[in-house]
């Protein structure tokens, strides 16, 4: 920075020309950055717009920009705060290679006036590289022959860092043969290697497997290995050698020929050529036995090829040798000794006394089930018999005596698994070859009753129509019994209970012998909705065994109720209605409301209601609501109209058949001076505390009908908590029917003459509710038949 304290022309001229000369040199000066490879995004590099002299306000307007040759992601400026960041990942190994020193070189570029400074970002080697070898696993062959300290040579390690992170050591794992000889700094020119410490022996350690390790100088350092592989080549330096010295062998005189006396074996530890051997008799062996005994070459084999005579010679003995193939061939040697044995040529004899048949399922572990004797005519070896039996059976032998032998049972018997075994009792001499002889028995297992009958599920759900005819049926039961013959013979019959204050069986009854189940009476829907019983299956066997299962009966509902009108008010005659009408009203004013309910439930509950008409060509200004019952102006009425209608409403549920129901209703029509007050109350005009009376009468009604509803809600839960919870015995409910609103939408009803059951034998009662859609009047009833408006 330059300053000056007075005006001067010529220090005016100078300062200008030093200013000049500052900013020449700052655009062509460098600035030198240092950063370490694989630092993070956003990593602090330098203040380049600070170090270059420039304000940050500038270097939106004068476009600051810096550029890159190769990469130009890898740095980045803030032009915010004029400081360069790192941007994206720089590896150096990446961008220079092996070379020791590695830079990013900037341009920057700045307009208004133009300027360039050059920028040297220096990428810092961190050790990030550790040491790799050519290959993972290094194969070497060496002789076990090879004379000690013979070197054997490796490839090192390279490390793509530099510097001290590319400085290699070296180890090698502990060995007893070999150790590694690693060449000083100034004799780089010689590679790694092992130097043999202890003669190898192929027949002792076959392969040798050495890890070496190369560490670099790196913090924290870095390893690479790789596994060395030594593989012993063999020299002949071991005879075969036999498994035994002397081999027995008895053959029978009557052996046949061709037969396998023997196969001794010999091993060689050398291996290839010096491990291959070749079998034959000794050069000294006599012609005999040449004349009845032969050697394989290869495999040393000795099969019989002339005749056996045991009065003739009751032993052979045979030399045999064993040669390798190796330079020179090594040999090993044995002897053996067949003796000539009598022939076996009687078959045992077995009999079977004293059966204990069947045998009942339920029989002990140890009862003896049948006595067994053997007789073999033979001497000797050749007399001596064992007894065996078919495996996996619940049977065992038990030897009770020279040559006897008792058939005891072993274990648990079960007969549904298994209701019969057929065994074998195998009877062999000792002789060779041995004889043998069998017999055969069938033990039939005798049943016990030891299963209950059992259904094939837990409980069962059965939907029957309401007003079924007496004695129809239902359902059939069926529970099978594993047992056999009268165990498994199953018989049904009802678990009896109390149904509210009558006997189960005066609802169902169950066939004893096919499981049927009938009704005994025509079930109602709306007396009884559930029916929650038990029939339990016995069988014939003694003791006796049983089982349970559950039967849910719904009773659907049928449309067996036909609508009923609710009381008429008072003051109607004949069961008509009257209603008086002011001919002054408009069109939609409601004149009277027909109510109705039906005993059944859900569509057959459904009502709607229509007009019957009177006469083909009467027209009448009146209208009737669908499902609401409402009676209305369909214009406004005048002189012209008739001054007495009689109106016949037909109200009819959705059931099939639909059933239906009639009512009257008489219109007269009078002037409004005429109308009587409890009419005027109802027209269109009016005024005053009438109509704030009304729309409090409105609103009360919303809130009877939104607290009817949470408390019809409250009932709902409650009971089906009930009902899902166990009880001890069985209940049968009264549920009263609740009527909640109408609407414009629909009417459900359902009987409020009768009460409806829920009759199960494990829970509380249940309750089937249908609810009413609410439907607000226009103006204040009457009576609850009809509404006057």
């Amino acid at each position: 920075m330059v300053c000056r304290s007075g005006y001067d022309p010529g220090g005016r001229h100078l300062l200008l020309f030093i200013i000049i000369l500052a900013a020449w040199e700052a655009g062509r000066g460098q600035l030198h950055y240092s950063v370490p490879e694989e630092a993070k995004h956003g990593t602090f590099v330098g203040r380049i717009a600070q170090d270059l002299g420039l304000e940050l306000a500038e270097l939106v307007p004068r476009l600051f920009r810096a550029v890159c040759k190769f990469r130009g992601d890898l740095l980045e400026v803030n032009l915010q705060n004029g400081i360069l960041f790192v941007n994206s990942r720089i590896d150096r190994e990446e961008l220079c290679g092996r070379s020791a020193e590695c830079s990013i070189h900037l341009e920057v570029i700045v307009d208004r006036p133009l300027q360039v400074f050059h920028v040297d970002v220096e990428v810092k080697d961190i050790n990030d590289n550790s040491p790799v070898f050519p290959s993972t696993q290094k194969n070497l062959f060496i002789a076990e022959s090879r004379p000690l300290d013979s070197r054997f040579p490796l490839e090192g390690a390279s490390d793509a860092d530099i510097g001290d992170n590319a400085l290699l050591t070296y180890r090698l794992t502990h060995s007893e043969y070999f150790s590694l000889d690693v060449p000083t700094s100034n004799q780089q020119v010689k590679p790694l290697g092992l130097v043999l410490r202890k003669p190898l022996d192929r027949e002792e350690t076959p392969e040798l497997h050495l890890l070496l390790t190369a560490t670099d100088g790196g913090k924290p350092e870095l390893t690479g290995t790789v596994q060395v592989l030594i593989t012993v080549l063999d020299v002949n330096d071991n005879a075969p050698v036999f498994d035994r010295t002397l081999y027995t062998v008895k053959l029978p005189e009557n052996v046949s020929i061709g037969r396998l006396v023997i196969h001794p074996n010999a091993s060689d530890l050398d291996e290839g050529l010096n491990g291959d051997i070749i079998y034959s008799f000794s050069s000294d062996v006599s012609p005999d036995i040449k004349s009845k005994f032969h050697m394989d070459p290869v495999s040393g084999a000795i099969t019989v090829i002339g005749h056996m005579d045991f009065e003739e010679s009751r032993a052979h003995k045979i030399p045999v040798e064993a040669v390798d193939k190796g330079f020179p061939p090594l040999a090993g040697h044995c002897t053996v000794l067949v003796e000539v044995v009598d022939v076996n040529d009687n078959a045992p004899q077995l009999t079977l006394t004293s059966l204990s048949l069947p045998v009942s399922e339920d029989a002990q572990p140890g009862t003896v089930i049948t006595l067994i004797s053997v007789f073999d005519r033979d001497f000797g070896v050749n007399g001596q018999v064992t007894c065996s039996l078919t495996p996996h059976v619940p049977f065992k032998l038990v030897s009770t005596f020279k040559n006897y032998y008792s058939l005891v049972l072993d274990s648990v018997l079960d007969r549904e698994r298994v209701s019969a075994y057929e065994l074998v009792v195998t009877a062999r001499d000792g002789g060779s070859p041995s004889l043998w002889a069998t017999a055969s028995m069938s033990v039939e297992v005798a049943d016990v009753n030891d299963n209950a009958p059992a259904f094939t599920q837990s409980e069962y759900t059965v939907f029957v129509k309401e007003n079924n005819p007496p004695g129809c049926h239902i359902f059939t039961v069926s529970a099978g019994d594993a047992d056999a013959q009268e165990n498994a013979l199953v018989s049904y019959s009802l678990v009896e209970r109390r149904v509210g204050e009558r006997a189960l069986s005066s609802y169902v009854s169950v066939h004893a012998e096919s499981g049927k189940v009938y009704a005994l009476q025509p079930l109602d829907h709306e007396e009884l909705e559930l029916l929650q019983f038990q029939v339990s299956a016995r069988d014939a066997g003694v003791p006796s065994l049983s089982s349970n299962v559950t039967l849910q009966v719904f009773v659907l509902d049928e449309n067996d109720n036909a609508p009923v009108l609710l009381a008429p008010p008072v003051g109607g005659t004949g069961g008509a209605v009257s209603e008086l009408v002011p001919r002054s009203v408009g069109v939609g004013h409601v004149l009277a409301k027909v109510r109705a309910v039906d005993a059944d439930s859900g569509y057959n509950a459904w009502l709607s209601y229509e007009f019957q008409p009177v006469a083909a060509s009467a027209r009448i200004p009146f209208r009737m609501g669908l499902y609401t019952g409402e009676i209305s102006t369909t214009r406004a009425l005048d002189e012209t109209d008739a001054p007495r209608h009689r109106l016949l409403v037909l109200v009819k549920d959705h059931g099939e058949p639909s059933l239906t129901a009639t009512a009257t209703v008489l219109v007269s029509l009078v002037e409004s001076a005429q109308s009587p007050k409890a009419s005027s109350r109802a027209s269109v005009g009016i005024a005053g505390p009438e109509v704030a009376l009304m729309d409090v009468n409105v609103y009360l009604i919303i809130a009877i009908c939104s607290v009817s509803s949470l408390l019809v809600l409250t009932l709902l839960l409650y009971t089906a908590f009930r009902c899902s919870a166990p009880s001890s015995e069985g209940a049968c409910g009264l549920v009263k029917p609740t009527l909640v609103c109408s609407s414009p939408v629909g009417s459900w009803s359902f009987s409020q003459q009768r009460p409806q059951r829920v009759c199960s034998g494990e829970g509380p009662p249940k309750t089937d509710l249908m609810a009413f859609s609410p439907s607000l009047p226009q103006g204040p009833s009457s009576s609850d038949n009809v509404s006057h408006k």
